[in-house]
């Protein structure tokens, strides 16, 4: 099995600014941390956009920062609230397509990962246009034609979820995603994605999907059709994924938990210390 990170949605803000009450460095330090020290083994981490709330390049320059102090390779993607330019700028080695599009292929030892670039300029919504489509396709047929697996990564979804705020500014170009992503002989096993600030899983046109908790703030759990959805303090989290030949799993860590880690068996209240003292009189009998 390989092991990876995926975290979404940092917002970072400059050092010392707030953002909804909460410090957005001092979440991602703790992610970092609790990274670092659990999960050490991991081949690499995958950063799903929003990086940046307003796209500051202080907020970058702690990113970098932070990201380097892991053992391995990190993967940072761009969201609606992050601009290229400053990214890019903070990140000068990381690829682009022939366009200038923050997309990339990353070759691991469970497949071929494809990090897309769903951003457009004067929107929140994700936009997937002509041009970054093509570099889809062409990585998806090279893929097939290598018969590699591959996993997608993208901030945005390119299906409802169904909290109508967070549908507002969904993948604009969806149909297209499905076909590009359904339509040929490439082996997609995983759609992994941010934007929502939501633990949500599921399947979409049979290929499987999951996103997270933003590591500093969430999106109310609100299905109703309200055009808005409040936020909220919800604890954060961090998943950790792991790929087999046949199998992916995903595991959610919410890396600010602070209460106790306990062995239930040493507790006597318990229905399992009930069951094995029964079973200890039955076999002294």
């Amino acid at each position: 099995m390989m092991k990876f990170i995926h975290l979404t949605d940092p917002h970072l803000m400059p050092p010392g600014k707030a953002l909804y009450g909460l410090d957005p460095e001092a979440r991602l330090t703790a992610a970092i941390d609790r990274i670092a020290a659990d999960h050490g083994d991991a081949a690499c981490l995958v950063v799903t956009g929003d990086l940046a709330h307003w796209g500051d390049r202080e907020a970058y320059a702690i990113l970098k920062r932070e990201l380097a102090r892991l053992p391995f390779p990190a993967y940072p993607l761009i969201g609606n609230h992050d601009e290229r330019p400053a990214f890019l700028d903070a990140f000068p080695d990381v690829p682009r397509d022939p366009n200038g599009f923050v997309q990339y292929r990353v070759e691991t030892d469970a497949g071929r990962f494809l990090m897309l670039d769903t951003v457009q300029e004067g929107t929140h919504a994700g936009w997937y246009d002509a041009a970054r489509q093509a570099w889809l396709r062409a990585e998806l047929d090279a893929a097939a034609a290598e018969d590699r697996p591959v996993y997608v990564f993208a901030h945005h979804p390119p299906f409802p979820i169904h909290i109508r705020m967070m549908d507002l500014i969904s993948m604009v170009q969806a149909e297209a995603m499905a076909e590009i992503l359904t339509d040929g002989a490439a082996d997609v096993r995983h759609y992994f994605f941010g934007h929502v600030h939501r633990p949500i899983s599921g399947c979409w046109k049979g290929i499987p999907f999951s996103t997270l908790y933003g590591t500093n703030h969430q999106v109310a759990l609100d299905l109703s059709p309200r055009d808005d959805a409040p936020m909220t303090h919800e604890a954060p989290a961090f998943n950790v994924v792991l790929l087999g030949e046949d199998l992916t799993v995903v595991h959610s860590c919410p890396f600010t938990y602070d209460g106790p880690v306990f062995d239930h068996r040493n507790d006597q209240n318990t229905d399992h210390a009930k069951r094995e003292a029964g079973r200890a009189q039955m076999a002294a009998r």
